[in-house]
């Protein structure tokens, strides 16, 4: 174990199939993917990683992939007690049954998130969307879980559009906006002020740094410091197979330094989030 043992909110488990990307032949780019409990353990102990929270691993736009890999992330966080896990669901109105089937999985063992994304379909503003996502919502409420949204610039998940979701939603039900913004502008928009305007409205809203480009970080610390507010809203995550975890770590710890917001960032945030 390297460093001061960190918090990972934000992890995927399992192995998709190979998927002809872009008109391209089959790959498996994610060369890091786990689906054995002892090699995740091992890579975590030898990053200095203590506790993570595990999402199914998704990307490839085959439906029943990640929804299968709910079972898996179950299957870790009743193993080991350092593990918490969130389960995949789907805005799409075809993923529906499957997105039922894994809220009925709420109440189990370990469950503390429900994971969603539009990256494959689906949309806030889509009426096909709707009814998956206030059960989704509805489900988190219940159960008083955080909702996990992937964003990324423009087309569905950006900000403009995931966005309403906290407003929608913000008051009462945790979301974690993963990847603060997941790209330029996505930065631009909440650093700039959509982040911290809503926590100071009461919104209950939360962001990672994974993925996140080499200026963000550093200004968001930069604006945490200058609005006073936000500190206890920010996650360190490595997005692992798809992020870097060495990477996201160092960049986050350059940025956050030694100090108090840096255990913070790097450790007490998750657990107050995650449990």
């Amino acid at each position: 174990m390297t460093g001061t043992a960190t918090h990972d909110a934000h992890r995927h488990l399992g192995r998709l199939p190979a998927y002809p990307f872009y008109g391209g032949p089959p790959v498996s780019p994610d060369t890091t993917a786990r689906d054995q409990l002892a090699d995740l353990v091992a890579d975590l102990d030898r990053e200095g990683t203590e506790r993570a929270l595990l999402l199914p691993n998704y990307g490839v736009p085959v439906a029943g992939a990640s929804f299968a890999l709910n079972d898996l992330v179950l299957e870790a966080a009743a193993a080991d007690d350092r593990f918490v896990c969130g389960l995949w669901t789907s805005p799409r109105a075809q993923d529906a049954e499957l997105t039922e089937r894994a809220l009925s999985l709420a109440g189990e063992r370990g469950v503390v998130a429900l994971k969603t994304s539009f990256l494959l379909g689906g949309g806030v503003d889509d009426p096909t969307s709707q009814p998956q996502l206030e059960r989704i919502f509805a489900t988190a409420r219940e159960h008083g879980l955080v909702v996990h949204v992937h964003t990324s610039p423009g087309g569905a998940s950006d900000v403009d559009r995931v966005g309403e979701l906290v407003e929608r939603h913000g008051d009462d039900v945790r979301i974690h906006l993963v990847h603060l913004g997941g790209g330029v502008s996505g930065h631009l928009k909440l650093i700039g002020g959509r982040f911290f305007d809503w926590v100071e409205a009461g919104k209950k809203v939360y962001t990672d740094t994974s993925w996140a480009v080499g200026f963000a970080p550093r200004w968001l610390v930069a604006e945490i410091e200058r609005r006073g507010v936000g500190a206890d809203r920010v996650l360190f995550a490595s997005d692992e197979p798809w992020g870097d975890h060495a990477g996201e770590l160092a960049r986050l710890r350059a940025a956050a330094g030694d100090g108090e917001l840096s255990r913070m960032l790097l450790r007490e945030n998750f657990t107050a989030l995650y449990g």
